[in-house]
């Protein structure tokens, strides 16, 4: 793949990829897919890097991306290419949004947008529950047919206890990942 065509890639997924960087992230997975150059472990620990470390999901796993194929130049050229749109498109939607909102078009659509992105934000937490919870994959017959043996009893037991954390107290969520950090480090 040329840096312009990773550009590209990332551009089209920046300016096609709606709500958020979790929603955008099967996006970058069936682009990376498309080329061949990434699996599915090391697209979920992409994932996982990109929710740890400060800033936009979607950025922080472009410039991983980017990076892991060509060095410094690749992270560039796909963080440009995926934040270039938004920029772009903010700054002339804003006025109108602004303008028109009480509308019943803008208001209707935006109301149905909602469902489909929770749908890509969902896809994105089973795509990564995938290989970190499970053995195989959820809808293949080896699943339901050997359900105990599918799952991975440590990491789901951490996943309880971290989504428990997240909504039963107001822990900080970075303490929650560095304790789970910690837990696996001595559990591996």
């Amino acid at each position: 793949m040329s840096h312009f065509a990773m550009f590209y890639l990332f551009f089209r997924i920046g300016l096609l990829g709606f709500g958020g960087g979790l929603a955008m992230l099967p996006l970058i997975f069936q682009g990376v897919q498309d080329f061949g150059f990434m699996s599915r472990q090391e697209f979920s620990n992409l994932v996982a890097l990109s929710q740890i470390t400060p800033g936009p999901v979607a950025v922080n796993a472009a410039t991983y991306v980017g990076y892991n194929y060509s060095g410094f130049l690749g992270a560039t050229v796909a963080t440009l290419g995926v934040t270039l749109p938004s920029f772009i498109l903010m700054f002339f939607v804003a006025k109108l949004v602004m303008k028109y909102y009480s509308t019943t078009v803008v208001s209707g659509s935006l109301w149905g947008i909602r469902p489909v992105v929770t749908a890509l934000v969902a896809c994105a937490a089973l795509m990564v529950a995938e290989t970190s919870l499970f053995n195989v994959h959820f809808f293949s017959m080896a699943f339901f047919s050997n359900l105990m043996t599918s799952v991975n009893i440590i990491p789901v037991f951490m996943f309880i206890v971290s989504f428990l954390l997240m909504i039963k107290t107001k822990i900080n969520p970075i303490f929650v990942i560095i304790l789970m950090g910690v837990v696996g480090a001595f559990t591996c």
